[in-house]
Formats: C-alpha cells, sequence, structure tokens
C-alpha cells in the first residue's frame, strides 16, 4: 500500500532513501527531503507491507500534466527479490493514470523492465 509521506514518517523515509546510492550522506539526503517539499509536485510515498505492516520501501515523484517522473524507488533490503518493486509501480500507474510512469537515468532501467515484464 502507497502511503504518503508526512512528516511523522520522517526517520523512516531517510532510512529508506539511504539505500540509493547517491544519498548515502546525511547532508545529501536531507538537502533531497527539503527538495521534494519545496513544489507540490513532488511527492513522496512510502510502500506498507500487507504482511508484516512495516513500511518496507520509499517512492519518489515529480507530477506533470502528461507523465509521473520516478526520482528515486528503493526497497529495504529485507524486501528485495520478491518484485516489490514493480508491486510499487503497478499501484502508481493506477493511482495517477492516465499520466505515464517515465523514469530518470537512474530509474530508467527499472521502469523500462517493469514496462515490458507487465
Amino acid at each position: 500500500m502507497l502511503t504518503e509521506y508526512k512528516s511523522d514518517y520522517h526517520k523512516i523515509t531517510m532510512g529508506l532513501l539511504s539505500y540509493v546510492p547517491d544519498l548515502k550522506e546525511t547532508t545529501r539526503l536531507t538537502k533531497e527531503l527539503e527538495w521534494y517539499k519545496q513544489e507540490d509536485n513532488r511527492q513522496l510515498y512510502l510502500w506498507k507491507s500487507d504482511e508484516t505492516n512495516d513500511f518496507a520501501g520509499v517512492l519518489g515523484v515529480e507530477v506533470e500534466d502528461e507523465f509521473v517522473l520516478v526520482r528515486h524507488i528503493s526497497i529495504n533490503p529485507s524486501y528485495r527479490e520478491e518484485g516489490l518493486a514493480h508491486q510499487i509501480l503497478d499501484v502508481a500507474a493506477a493511482k495517477f493514470s492516465p499520466r505515464q510512469l517515465v523514469g530518470t537515468i537512474e530509474t530508467s532501467s527499472l521502469i523500462t523492465k517493469w514496462h515490458t515484464e507487465d
């Protein structure tokens, strides 16, 4: 289940985003969270596992008129290899329909793989 970010989830969001290779440094991570808060079309969502009720992933998007740019997607290592990234993208695609999900340089290979396996 995708849950919209709120300040109560700050620590868990920082932890999940820290799995993104270029967000390992705390100051860089803090700047990225602030960047999401600066514009209404930038949003963070947490993925809550139905089985454990724990937050297992995070999705960062930038919503435009015709598409949704997937800027970040990060899964807790304990939940990897379970297809969560594709589940998150499936739910995001439904949420933002009819907009198309597209990726950045970092996320485009995942988005392409998700499109071809759908």
